[in-house]
């Protein structure tokens, strides 16, 4: 069966198919994070958000399609000549986000060559008024200065630099090497300012407690010495003490009393014979049994002093030795008398004399 199709038909569908075109060419799907500028006969009249956007087929277009994510540039590396005149090369990035799609559109042209130009012609600014010294310890500052000035400069694009950063300051190598003596000289001089102080503190510590020691040392010495003059003077009431009673027997007819002090001195003087360093070996010229005599004239002189005591307290005297009452000095009898110091009879009578 022939179908015979008019020239109406043919004009519907034409109509049919343009309206599709037309429909199709005036929607536009934005994608998330970009931006599209509208022209209308070339002139702009709005910016498309992301999502679906509708405009007018034939006399609007579609002008530019801007990202809006934040784009990173990398700043190419460059020579750049300090304020005292080093040839150091330095390279960095920069971080910028667009925020007005049409000022970053018809504001400038080639938007990231202009942001990459201005950068890199900032950093020879800035860092050009800096010592090489002041570029390797403040490179903080340097960014923040370079953040400063391209961002004020780049406001009216419609775009907002983020962030700037130097990424690498080379010297050249000969000042490198010149750096590291310069640094190493530092140390050494650190060290050995170091050393020194060591030195010094450690003098000062030991002076002071040599100093403490020489003080406890003569607070050492004085306080022996206050013993040393008490035990003297305790030695010497003792001593004048013991004098005392041998001078009040001899004036009392006591004459045991001589015999004890002559003992003292005659016992005293043996002793340092004995301790002598130089005397190892020496004769005595006297009898042995004269020590002993001397000796007993000191318990004569105790049991009289006993029987004075008991005479006190009004008892009888004490005995004697041999069970008598002990005997004076002035009894006679040469076998009973008291030897002499130096053992000889004593002088109480006729038979003590050879």
């Amino acid at each position: 069966m022939d179908f015979e199709i008019s020239g109406f038909s043919l004009l519907v569908l034409a109509i049919v198919i343009l309206a599709v075109v037309i429909v199709a060419m005036g929607v536009r799907a934005v994608p998330q994070g970009y931006e599209y500028t509208v022209e209308r006969f070339g002139r702009y009249t709005r910016t498309l958000p992301p999502g679906l956007g509708i405009i007018f087929p034939v006399i609007d277009r579609i002008g530019t399609k801007m990202n809006m994510m934040e784009t990173v540039l990398d700043v190419p590396q460059q020579e750049v000549i300090t304020r005292d005149n080093a040839l150091v090369q330095v390279d960095g990035v920069v971080f910028y986000q667009v925020l007005d799609a049409a000022a970053a559109s018809y504001e400038v042209r080639d938007l990231e060559r202009a942001v990459l130009n201005l950068t890199m012609t900032n950093i020879r600014t800035v860092m050009g008024s800096m010592d090489l010294d002041e570029l390797l310890s403040r490179r903080d500052d340097i960014n923040t200065r370079l953040l400063h000035v391209v961002d004020d400069a780049t406001e009216p694009w419609g775009i907002k630099v983020t962030r700037i950063e130097i990424l690498d300051i080379t010297p050249p190598t000969d000042l490198v090497e010149s750096m590291g003596r310069q640094m190493k000289a530092e140390r050494d001089k650190r060290a050995t300012v170091l050393v020194a102080e060591g030195d010094r503190q450690a003098q000062i510590l030991r002076a002071e407690g040599d100093k403490q020691a020489q003080i406890l040392a003569a607070e050492g010495r004085r306080e022996a010495a206050f013993r040393d003059a008490e035990a003297r003077e305790r030695e010497a009431e003792a001593e004048a003490k013991a004098t005392t009673m041998v001078s009040e027997a001899i004036a009392r007819g006591d004459v045991n009393a001589v015999n004890y002090f002559v003992a003292q001195r005659y016992v005293e003087a043996f002793g340092k014979f004995a301790t002598s360093n130089n005397q190892k070996t020496f004769i005595l010229p006297m009898e042995a049994t004269s020590l002993i005599g001397a000796v007993g004239g000191i318990a004569e002189i105790a049991r009289d002093a006993m029987a004075q005591r008991a005479a006190t307290r009004g008892e009888g005297p004490p005995p004697g030795p041999a069970g008598g009452t002990s005997r004076t000095p002035s009894s006679g009898g040469g076998g009973g008398a008291n030897p002499g110091p130096w053992g000889a009879p004593g002088t109480g009578g006729e038979s003590g004399s050879r």
